[in-house]
C-alpha cells in the first residue's frame, strides 16, 4: 500500500537531469526517487545522466574489462572489485565508475553502512568514447585529486588505452612494455597487453593475465595482504 502523503512527497522531488547543479544531498534525493534510472553521477556539483549504451561502444569493452579485473579478483584475495558501484568520493562528487578495485583492508576507501564506497579506490576504470568524453576531462581532475592511484580510460572510437598513474600529485601515462604490455603499480600482477584488448581477443588478455599472476611479485602481494 502507497499512502497518500508519500506519494505526493515523490512528486514534489524533481527528476535528475543532464547539467543540474547540486549538492550530493539533494543529488542522492532525486536519484533515490528514480529507482527505474540505471546511472546518473554528480561530477564537481553538475550531473550526468547516462544515455541507452550501445553494445559496441561500451557493452563489449566494458564486458571485457570486467572479465579481465574479475579474473585478477579471483586470484588476489583481499582485493575488492566493482562494476558501476556509486562512489562517494567527495563532497561534490559522487560518480558511478564502469569498474574499480580497491584494497579492503588498510586501503584509501571503506564500505560505508548504506552499501556505498566511500572514498578513493586505488583503480578506476571507465569506458568513453572518445578524448572530448567528461571521463578525460572532469572525472580526470577529480580522481586525480582524490588520490586515485591508477585511472585507466578505453577511449573506444579513438581505438586507444590511457592507463594514468598518479606520481607527485599528477597523472602520468605508463607506457607497455616491449610486449605491449602495461603493468600496474599498485596491483602486481596486473597485466594488461594493449594491442589484444583493443583488436578484441579476449583469450590473448587473459593469457597475459595469468603470466602476471604466476610472478613472484603477485605471489608477494597476495602474502601482503593477507597479514
Amino acid at each position: 500500500m502507497i499512502f497518500a502523503g508519500a506519494t505526493s512527497d515523490l512528486l514534489t522531488i524533481p527528476p535528475l537531469e543532464n547539467g543540474d547543479k547540486l549538492t550530493r544531498h539533494e543529488f542522492e534525493r532525486r536519484y533515490h526517487a528514480m529507482p527505474n534510472l540505471k546511472k546518473a553521477e554528480l561530477i564537481e556539483g553538475v550531473v550526468y545522466v547516462a544515455s541507452p549504451l550501445r553494445i559496441k561502444s561500451h557493452g563489449e569493452p566494458h564486458a571485457y574489462i570486467m572479465a579481465w579485473l574479475g579474473v585478477y579478483k579471483a586470484a588476489t584475495p583481499g582485493v575488492g572489485l566493482a562494476d558501476n558501484a556509486t562512489v562517494l568520493i567527495d563532497a561534490d562528487n559522487e560518480p558511478q565508475p564502469d569498474g574499480l578495485l580497491r584494497i579492503e583492508i588498510g586501503g584509501q576507501s571503506r564500505i560505508n553502512q548504506d552499501d556505498y564506497v566511500e572514498g578513493a579506490p586505488e583503480l578506476i576504470v571507465e569506458i568513453a568514447a572518445s578524448s572530448a568524453s567528461y571521463d578525460l576531462h572532469e572525472k580526470l581532475k577529480v580522481y586525480r585529486r582524490n588520490q586515485v592511484q591508477e585511472y585507466l580510460v578505453w577511449r573506444v572510437y579513438d581505438h586507444k588505452f590511457d592507463w594514468f598513474r598518479l606520481q607527485e600529485g599528477e597523472y602520468i601515462q605508463l607506457e607497455p612494455n616491449t610486449d605491449d604490455i602495461v603493468c600496474s603499480q599498485v596491483f602486481p600482477g596486473l597485466w594488461l597487453v594493449k594491442s589484444a584488448l583493443l583488436s578484441g581477443d579476449l583469450a590473448k588478455v587473459l593469457a597475459v593475465l595469468q603470466q602476471g599472476l604466476s610472478t613472484p611479485e603477485h605471489k608477494n602481494f597476495v602474502e601482503q595482504l593477507s597479514i
